[in-house]
């Protein structure tokens, strides 16, 4: 029987989505995009102008709810990978947009580098358990569209799985169209194998901002998924209990799926929200809060109500490097986003509240998802499995290490076995030196990169790249 996690129960569910048709009818969103407004309006809501404000008749809401694909796949590069959602499978996204590193336990944080990025774009793409791609470290690139084009260039050669990201402006789209033509081959090769999702980012209190929506806006005739991701802040920019921030998100995120349903019917959107919690003591964002992943939990539960596949956060800390607090608030938070189960789930490699990443802690992070997965499967059912045949043979006082279901087991998926930390008795740890965790996630990490082998482009592709970043240059 697998392992599941409820927090709120059927009617729970059915008022929180009343509750969310009430606000949005009544108070409504701000839309600070003039195209968004326009389209908005004509699929049925009520727009100010002077205000920007527009309120969503509950029919809308329902219309445009119907309207988004339960299941579809993400693609990338690599021709065996597809991350199916709503099938029942999670796969990991690590946290991006730190603005410095910790290079392991006591050292300074510093400034990332490129090669801070390559390392690790590298490191994602060999790891199996991610699936999903954000930038992990901001780095020195060049402005402008030739910016743009080898980030993306470099990127897609790196990584080959399923890229997930947002774009300053209509203008950056630009750019981004032009590179996943030569790179996947043109525009229905774009649409059917789905290697890039947009992430919208609405702006808690109730705001769809302008430029980053009017970037999908320009790219929405390629069919790509969209992510939505307000990000809420109980106490902040929500109201100070979790059954608010909830209600709020959800209304951030249906706000922006009418839109994106207004805008091109049937495009596939995953219901993303960040639901995270203030410190009520400085009023900063509390990013190993427990509170966060019971929000997170509600909010898988209501994408799942509404047949959507969903993208939930943990995995979160406020320590500034790896270390105990880190790991009991990333194992806290990570455990109680997993056993909701969403189909993505965002949070390994970053500390301090998303602001510093860690090679360490990312492949730490990563067996604490194989420790959450084997958690959520639970007991498993099998006539194989009642072993009251063992039972009866052994008898009272006897002993099983030795029965071949013993070994059977071990290997079959009764246990999980652990890659990382100490498991010897104390002695034959000391002999060998006191290894610490850390300095077995560095060792993996090499090993990792070393055998990193990306999937590389022909040479008509490394042409049409080096023109289209010419192109850019003079632009």
């Amino acid at each position: 029987m697998r392992a599941t996690l409820r927090v709120l129960a059927d009617d729970e569910r059915a008022e929180v989505h009343e509750r969310t048709l009430g606000v949005l009818a009544r108070t409504g969103m701000r839309v600070d995009t003039l195209q968004g407004r326009r389209l908005l309006a004509d699929a049925g809501a009520q727009v100010d102008e002077a205000s920007r404000m527009v309120r969503f008749p509950g029919e809308l809401v329902e219309q445009c709810l119907k309207l988004a694909p339960h299941e579809f796949h993400l693609g990338g590069r690599r021709a065996d990978f597809a991350a199916a959602m709503n099938a029942g499978q999670c796969t990991l996204l690590a946290d991006g947009g730190a603005t410095q590193v910790c290079d392991g336990p006591g050292g300074a944080r510093r400034q990332p580098t490129r090669q801070d990025w390559l390392d690790s774009t590298r490191l994602l793409d060999v790891i199996d358990e991610v699936g999903l791609y954000w930038q992990m470290v901001e780095y020195p690139r060049p402005e402008g569209g030739v910016g743009w084009v080898e980030h993306w260039s470099e990127l897609f050669r790196l990584y080959g799985k399923h890229v997930q990201d947002s774009l300053p402006d209509a203008s950056a789209a630009v750019w981004l169209r032009e590179v996943l033509d030569v790179v996947f081959g043109g525009a229905e090769a774009v649409r059917q194998r789905r290697p890039f999702s947009f992430l919208i980012t609405p702006t808690s209190p109730l705001v769809i901002e302008g430029e980053h929506t009017d970037a999908w806006l320009a790219l929405r005739d390629t069919g790509m998924p969209v992510a939505i991701m307000p990000m809420p802040l109980m106490g902040a920019t929500s109201p100070a209990s979790q059954l608010a921030t909830v209600v709020q998100a959800n209304c951030e995120t249906l706000a922006a799926l009418c839109l994106v349903q207004a805008a091109v019917p049937g495009t596939p959107v995953i219901y993303a929200p960040v639901l995270a919690a203030a410190d009520p003591r400085t009023g900063t964002y509390a990013a190993g809060a427990i509170e966060a992943s019971v929000m997170a939990a509600a909010g898988t539960e209501l994408a799942r109500s509404y047949g959507l596949p969903v993208e939930a956060s943990g995995c979160t800390t406020t320590a500034h490097e790896p270390g105990v607090q880190a790991a009991y608030e990333k194992a806290t938070t990570m455990l109680m986003s997993a056993l909701s189960w969403p189909d993505i789930l965002v949070g390994p490699g970053l500390l301090a509240g998303a602001t510093v990443y860690s090679a360490e802690q990312l492949v730490i992070d990563v067996e604490l998802f194989g420790l959450c997965r084997q958690a959520m499967r639970g007991v498993s059912m099998g006539p194989e499995l009642w072993l009251d045949d063992v039972l009866q043979s052994v008898g009272p006082g006897g002993g099983f290490l030795g029965e071949k279901s013993t070994r059977r087991n071990a290997r079959g998926g009764e246990w999980r076995l652990s890659g990382l930390g100490v498991h010897p008795a104390y002695e034959s740890w000391v002999n060998e030196g006191r290894v610490d965790v850390l300095a077995e996630a560095r060792e993996r990490i090499e090993a990792l990169l070393a055998r990193h082998e990306p999937v590389e482009y022909d040479d008509d592709q490394k042409k049409a790249l080096a023109e289209l970043a010419e192109r850019a240059r003079r632009a």
